[in-house]
């Protein structure tokens, strides 16, 4: 069931939206070389103390036998798609790293993720981010009362493929409101004109995950940590974003 939210409700939804806002800002400001994704995720631990948030990942469950997810943020390096664990790996000049957050504020959670270089990348990397995160805007633009669900997704599949890159099948975004993921799911890919109408009413996270190579993932044997099969880099950019009778509203942006 699709939970269409009241404008009272996403004004009290951006406030969460904010918060994971600002803290990404600041994860981007201090992910540096030398820096370890353990010292991200503790900064980002703080910062949501500090706003009397609390986390919307750590704690999660994954299916099978593995370990509930251990932190705040996933932090993915180069070829990790999603869903990395914080650890003592230190980034290096050249790297990218892929940050994912949410919160739950006053009931409701936001969600966000942008992928930081690290230092000075190469061009070729730095066009992968460039295209990733231009292709969650077209997405965005899609998102408007009338289009359907499938316009959102045929947006960012058509301008990433046309730019030579590839968009990962395996996961996808989400509504989203006082639970982390709700109906519906948001693929990146597929043909336009299809899936339930958009109505005002509606927040979604959208998240593309573009990889340089293939579309093809794994999961790692940590049950969390999901990466590139051909060992090239994958790029993901994700905002919260509500429908209205007028135009989307990114309620993650600052």
């Amino acid at each position: 069931m699709i939970i269409l939210k009241s404008e009272k409700e996403i004004e009290q939804q951006r406030e969460a939206c904010q918060i994971v806002g600002q803290v990404l800002k600041s994860l981007k400001e201090a992910a540096k070389p030398g820096v370890t994704t353990k010292d991200l995720d503790d900064l980002a631990a703080r910062m949501t103390k500090e706003n009397n948030a609390i986390p919307a990942f750590k704690g999660v469950r994954a299916r099978g036998p593995y370990q509930p997810f251990p932190g705040v943020i996933c932090s993915s390096v180069n070829e990790e798609v999603i869903h990395g664990i914080p650890s003592n790996r230190e980034l290096k000049e050249g790297d990218i790293v892929s940050i994912d957050f949410g919160v739950l504020y006053n009931g409701f959670y936001g969600d966000a993720a942008v992928t930081i270089p690290v230092g000075k990348i190469s061009e070729k990397t730095q066009r992968l981010l460039d295209v990733t995160s231009e292709s969650l805007n077209e997405a965005i633009k899609q998102a408007v009362a009338g289009n359907r669900l499938s316009d959102i997704s045929h947006a960012v599949q058509s301008y990433v493929e046309e730019k030579g890159f590839s968009v990962v099948r395996d996961f996808v975004g989400h509504g989203i409101g006082r639970n982390l993921h709700e109906e519906p799911q948001v693929p990146n890919f597929g043909p336009p004109g299809r899936g339930v109408k958009l109505k005002a009413g509606m927040v979604l996270a959208i998240e593309p995950m573009i990889n340089e190579g293939n579309y093809d993932v794994t999961v790692l044997d940590d049950g969390w940590t999901t990466s590139t099969t051909d060992g090239k880099l994958s790029a993901h950019f994700e905002h919260t974003v509500a429908i209205t009778k007028n135009k989307p509203i990114v309620l993650t942006k600052i």
